[in-house]
């Protein structure tokens, strides 16, 4: 089935008389849009990125916008020309013009492409000299490297950034059989799997976003790994003393964190408690221009063995003495 992706034109102000008058005609799930929102949140929220994507910031440029989708069928007429209706009804009594244009866009948006396009751009990877990553979508190739089995759902990494790439890459190194392992900011928990690929014996990982723990045992058992092995847990290790307890009940020969800048400086002294002497501390995430601070900080507490740079990101290698 076809869908129409309508789009209604509004403000902030307009939000909840444009919402509450589709609702009144029968359509909810709506989706909204919110340039002064968005700006907010980023100016609330620094600490957790270094760098937003320039596409990201264009694209919410343009307003306030209510988004819905009308199923392409017999009553696609009637639904649009009651949205219509509800439109002018509210530009009507808005004689202030609070609520914006009122104005309706549309598109037409194939269910498979909706669902699916964005897989075409993620193909069989290899990384590094082990590493080959392989969505479950595509046939799993005849290799003597080690095939990562990952599906990372349209909202999680892949594997392909470049910060993950290195960190990888350094994992290939670093990883010895029987290590212990614990992944900071794990997504779909591509590192601490790789770790126990590459042979570690047990792997714990944590994010602040609960469905990662679901994504993250899901690539886990594509990969042959379960819970015996392989702990996933959610909350900010930062702020959250019961978390960081149930981590540090002992010492990681490796420590993994592929996160921002922020984050990485203000978990140094505890990553310090968290990784065994002579272990090592493997950072990505970075971006350049947050390279020097990093490496000051992360200068305190270890010792920096290796600085990588790919693109405008760079990966810091410590070992803790």
């Amino acid at each position: 089935m076809n869908w129409i992706k309508s789009i209604i034109h509004t403000t902030s102000a307009g939000i909840e008389s444009v919402v509450g008058g589709l609702l009144n005609i029968g359509i909810n799930g709506t989706q909204i849009e919110d340039e002064a929102d968005f700006n907010d949140f980023l100016e609330h929220n620094k600490e957790f990125w270094d760098l937003v994507d320039d596409e990201l910031i264009e694209q919410k440029k343009g307003g306030t916008k209510v988004i819905f989708y009308l199923a392409d069928n017999e009553y696609l007429s009637e639904n649009i020309a009651n949205v219509k209706g509800m439109l002018a009804f509210l530009k009507s009594f808005d004689t202030d013009g609070k609520f914006g244009e009122l104005t309706l866009e549309t598109e037409s948006v194939c269910e498979e492409d909706w669902a699916n396009n964005w897989k075409k751009y993620f193909k069989v990877l290899e990384i590094g000299e082990k590493i080959t990553i392989c969505p479950i979508w595509e046939n799993a190739p005849e290799t003597d490297r080690i095939v990562f089995k990952i599906n990372p759902g349209m909202s999680f990494g892949t594997g392909t950034h470049h910060s993950t790439k290195m960190c990888i890459e350094e994992l290939e190194k670093i990883i010895k059989p029987g290590d212990e392992v614990l992944d900071i900011g794990c997504g779909s928990g591509i590192l601490s799997i790789v770790s126990l690929l590459l042979g570690a014996k047990d792997a714990a990982a944590l994010d602040i976003d609960p469905n990662c723990i679901y994504i993250a045992y899901e690539n886990a058992g594509l990969n042959g790994i379960y819970e015996d092995k392989y702990t996933v847990l959610s909350g900010n290790v930062l702020s959250d003393d019961a978390l960081f307890a149930k981590i540090s009940h002992k010492k990681y020969d490796v420590v993994e964190a592929n996160i921002i800048a922020d984050v990485i400086i203000a978990l140094a002294p505890k990553a310090k408690q968290l990784v065994k002497n002579g272990g090592t501390f493997v950072t990505s995430g970075i971006i350049i221009n947050r390279a020097d601070e990093v490496e000051e900080t992360l200068g305190k507490y270890f010792k920096i063995e290796k600085i990588k740079q790919s693109g405008e990101w760079i990966s810091i290698v410590c070992r803790n003495y």
